[in-house]
């Protein structure tokens, strides 16, 4: 089969297509013929090995992990001894390593049934973000009807998921983005947009109850200026900012009223659930900038690193 793979930290110079060996599915495996797969922050930075922390579990001089990718759509393959949920020819969607290939072996608790009214493309592009969005909102944000919660970078991968998924909580939300974005997020359900070349979120004068920040480009202080009291500033995605900024949230919190949190999502199949219900009850619909064949990964990877995805990068096998 072929895949992307690496050998050497670096640029996304160091990725080659290549032909490897198929893999062959454990007993609690499924054996997944992958047909779309998308692009994540954590790809990039697992491909630089950087912030360096990382290499303590990634390999110190180069990765133990010659391959890329968490989200994946397609069609299962074969099954292993101990798999009940699936068989082969069913379409589904989920999380696992290594799925910028063409056949990728999953847990079968990092599955799901693919939801009716998504195609491939739009299912790869649901699990990573949409999981991160759903989990920060709800454990770490707390997030209740009629909260005001403020999305910080509600134009990306993490961030379109995580206005309408705040709405389907019953929030009123409001986005922050750049002008050519405007639109698109009060499209899919933010109540109010803030164009942040046109005006500071933090100089406005409404008190949220939760800021949602994928971004990270204001200080604590300034943010929890327009926070309130009991209010709580969610960090997203530690490895996607100086280590130091997720620190400084965890010494701050004991010492102030609100909450600061840093956060990491991590993979759940209940969720994965939920996020299908979600997306067939017609609540939540992945947003992708572009598209991209496996072979050129470098590029869809040089895309992302600059921070001006509307939406989710997808890969097309």
């Amino acid at each position: 089969m072929r895949a992307i793979v690496y050998d050497r930290y670096g640029s996304p110079d160091v990725l080659q297509l290549r032909d490897i060996e198929t893999p062959t599915p454990e007993d609690n495996q499924v054996l997944v013929k992958v047909q779309a797969a998308s692009v994540n922050p954590l790809d990039w930075h697992r491909m630089r090995g950087r912030p360096y922390i990382m290499r303590a579990g990634e390999g110190l001089t180069k990765p133990k992990n010659d391959g890329l990718g968490a989200d994946m759509a397609g069609r299962v393959e074969a099954v292993g001894k101990n798999v009940s949920q699936f068989q082969p020819g069913d379409e589904v969607f989920g999380m696992s390593v290594r799925t910028l290939a063409e056949y990728a072996c999953v847990s079968e608790e990092g599955l799901v049934l693919k939801p009716a009214n998504l195609t491939m493309e739009q299912a790869a592009a649901v699990p990573v973000g949409a999981i991160t969005a759903l989990q920060g909102l709800r454990d770490k944000g707390e997030i209740q009807p009629g909260h005001k919660v403020l999305i910080n970078g509600a134009a990306g991968g993490v961030g379109t998921f995580a206005v309408q998924i705040a709405k389907s909580f019953g929030a009123e939300v409001t986005g922050v983005c750049s002008t050519r974005n405007v639109e698109m997020v009060r499209s899919i359900g933010a109540d109010r947009v803030i164009d942040y070349t046109q005006a500071d979120f933090t100089r406005g004068g409404q008190p949220y109850d939760l800021i949602f920040d994928c971004v990270g480009n204001h200080s604590f202080s300034a943010c929890r200026r327009v926070l309130k009291p009991r209010g709580i500033l969610v960090v997203v995605g530690a490895f996607d900012r100086p280590l130091l900024r997720a620190l400084k949230a965890l010494l701050m919190s004991p010492f102030v009223s609100q909450k600061l949190v840093p956060f990491l999502s991590k993979r759940s199949k209940e969720d994965l659930v939920l996020l299908k219900e979600l997306i067939e009850a017609g609540k939540v619909t992945p947003v992708i900038d572009r598209r991209y064949p496996l072979g050129e990964v470098p590029e869809a990877i040089r895309y992302l690193e600059a921070r001006h995805a509307q939406g989710k990068v997808v890969i097309n096998l």
